[in-house]
């Protein structure tokens, strides 16, 4: 897993909208910074998670990697290319390397097409496939994710939540990516069914040497799940580390308060994650986001230095730990 099969250099996605004032003539520009300055590599063959609270950024940088939206600003790699302004064709080439799997399977789903339709239509748009090699293409995908053959007719309204997710996973495998961003693509089913999606999905990485950014929240399928683990707050990137150091030693103290809220079953799991932390304060507002460090308005450890600007790049304390607080290496 030494490859770099994706980076990004400060990459910014700003959603610029107009607010009217009462009054005013002239309607405010205001920009929401939903990621910002955000630098990070996946290696090839290796699970990165993106974690951190709902309205971190995740999502976004999920899309701007897979270039479902247009980044604002800074750079995307994807092996030795840049594809941070593609178009067209170069563009829908780059949709057979990098596939995503959203996070509401019923949504994402036409509920006017049957499931041998979903699956098929990007290899229709793809690879000019049709007719009998076409059908049995999506009868070998369903095998693949473990769907009954006798659903290929059926919709998605007649197929449990599981079953939507699988059918997702398929059409996403259909152009033989390399890189699959899975955003959140557990949080809708039901606990014994996460179980088998996440089995299955590792079972499909093995098999075909896959590389997954897994967007959550949740902190104990990524402890079980990921190599490397990516912690978000406000659309910038605050510590990454491998899944087992960020566990065993969290250093920025957003981390420690994350992982202080997971939840555990029995009594002495609670040995494995820091004491509680209950975060107060507010949290400042992506409009108007802070010069200085993100975090600093609900941090219990800050500085009087903290209140200057800094240099908001991530600093290696150790190797392959980064963190954006550049008191812990102090």
């Amino acid at each position: 897993m030494n490859h770099i099969l994706l980076k990004t250099q400060n990459l910014c996605k700003y959603f610029v909208s107009r607010r009217w004032r009462f009054l005013n003539l002239k309607p405010e520009v205001i920009a929401v910074k939903a990621v910002d300055q955000c630098n990070l590599d996946v290696k090839q063959g290796e699970i990165l998670a993106i974690v951190g609270e709902s309205g971190s950024g995740k999502t976004t940088l999920g899309q701007c990697i897979s270039r479902i939206i247009d980044p604002t600003a800074g750079k995307i790699w994807f092996g030795d290319r840049d594809i941070t302004n593609i178009q067209g064709k170069e563009l829908k080439e780059l949709r057979q390397e990098i596939q995503m799997v959203f996070q509401d399977p019923g949504s994402s789903l036409n509920p006017r097409h049957c499931i041998e339709d979903i699956i098929a239509l990007p290899m229709k748009i793809h690879f000019n496939l049709f007719g009998k090699k076409l059908k049995e293409r999506v009868k070998e995908l369903m095998s693949m994710v473990e769907l009954p053959i006798e659903l290929i007719s059926r919709y998605p309204h007649a197929l449990s939540g599981g079953q939507k997710q699988r059918v997702g996973i398929a059409r996403a495998l259909s152009l033989n990516p390399k890189l699959l961003v899975l955003d959140e693509p557990t949080s809708a089913l039901d606990v014994s069914v996460q179980a088998k999606i996440l089995h299955l999905l590792k079972s499909l990485q093995n098999k075909l040497g896959l590389t997954y950014i897994m967007i959550t929240h949740n902190l104990s399928i990524v402890k079980n799940f990921s190599n490397r683990v990516v912690v978000m707050y406000l659309g910038r990137i605050l510590e990454m580390a491998s899944t087992n150091e960020l566990f065993s030693f969290p250093l920025h103290p957003y981390t420690q308060a994350l992982l202080s809220a997971t939840p555990v079953i029995k009594e002495e799991e609670k040995k494995f994650i820091p004491s509680e932390i209950i975060l107060e304060g507010e949290i400042p507002s992506p409009i108007n986001t802070p010069k200085t460090c993100a975090f600093l308005s609900r941090c219990k450890v800050k500085k009087s230095s903290c209140f200057d600007r800094y240099d908001l790049k991530l600093i290696e304390v150790k190797p392959g730990h980064w963190t954006q607080c550049p008191h812990i290496s102090n």
